[in-house]
């Protein structure tokens, strides 16, 4: 081997494991992971950026922007970390350089509306656009036909589940939409997210659940409803639910559980249920019932307790005699 190839091949291997300023780099034999989290952070770290970088993390920066050039400096990347780092845009040709890319974390910038087409990508399957500034999430993302399986559009300002959006994605396994304003739920909203496993509408506005709105969800094992403003349920709102492992209904404003909510659940299944103003009369009779046939099933059970009548508040649910909550006196009229 000459004296030339000696200089390229180690050349090569210079640029294969340099490392831009700010950031650590960590590499394997074939591929490099890249941490960049200083302030001092303006600019995209092109420089010194290892061309087989696959894991690439950039937060709390001041970077405020980046372009589908940048990215083409790192042509094999299949995870982005962008936390925190006052980004406010992205251009829609974002991941046209990055075909291996399949998660994509965007936590915590000021993104507000976004282009057409930015998340249409194949392989994207993971994209989380937690804490950012979204009043609405816009169909026209995505393709007609995307592989996304995770979506976590939490801790926006969504008013409404973008039902035209889920059209899109019914890949979808994990849906996150909690600490948003969501004030309604339609029926046809999830109807298309036939594999849909976790669903977290927790920290909203909710007040009240149509039956069906679950109706095609037949795959869902995790449902987080808690810290909303449901005043009742429907009876049949977990019909054909047969997978489901855990509800969380704590911090609303139930008074009562309707007969059949809770049946033909599975052995493993768990539900919370504090933090609501159980009204403990002859409508409590169900959950009286079932949480005494039931009580390995409830966490916290101890924290299901009365809010009403007076002569009751603070008590355990479970602990109510029939005749405490007036059954006796139904029974013989």
């Amino acid at each position: 081997m000459n004296l030339w190839m000696l200089l390229i091949f180690a050349a090569l291997a210079e640029c294969a494991h340099s490392c831009p300023d700010l950031c650590s780099c960590s590499f394997t034999p074939t591929s490099a992971e890249v941490v960049c989290g200083q302030s001092a952070l303006t600019h995209f770290p092109v420089d010194g950026l290892p061309s087989n970088t696959t894991r690439l993390s950039i937060q709390s920066t001041n970077l405020s922007s980046i372009t589908a050039s940048h990215l083409g400096a790192v042509p094999l990347l299949n995870n982005l970390q962008l936390y925190h780092s006052n980004l406010k845009s992205l251009p829609s040709d974002l991941l046209e350089n990055v075909p291996h890319l399949n998660m994509l974390d965007l936590t915590g910038n000021q993104l507000g509306r976004l282009p057409s087409h930015v998340f249409s990508h194949d392989s994207l399957c993971s994209l989380v656009l937690k804490n950012n500034l979204m009043e609405t999430a816009d169909a026209e993302w995505f393709s007609g036909n995307s592989s996304i399986t995770w979506l976590d559009l939490s801790g926006n300002r969504l008013t409404v589940v973008p039902a035209a959006l889920l059209q899109k994605l019914p890949s979808l396994e994990n849906l996150d939409f909690s600490e948003n304003n969501l004030q309604d739920l339609q029926p046809a909203a999830l109807r298309s997210l036939h594999r849909l496993e976790t669903l977290n509408l927790a920290s909203n506005n909710l007040s009240s659940l149509k039956p069906t709105v679950f109706r095609h969800n037949l795959k869902l094992s995790q449902l987080f409803l808690q810290d909303n403003q449901l005043q009742e349920l429907p009876g049949t709102l977990l019909q054909g639910l047969q997978h489901l492992n855990l509800l969380l209904l704590s911090q609303n404003q139930l008074q009562f559980a309707p007969s059949g909510l809770l049946d033909d659940r599975r052995s493993s299944f768990r539900i919370v249920l504090g933090g609501n103003p159980w009204v403990c009369d002859e409508k409590m009779e169900y959950l009286w019932k079932w949480l005494a046939a039931h009580p390995q099933d409830v966490h916290f059970l101890e924290e299901v307790t009365c809010a009403r009548p007076e002569a009751l508040k603070h008590r355990q649910v479970v602990s109510l005699t029939s005749s405490e909550l007036g059954l006796h006196r139904i029974q013989s009229q």
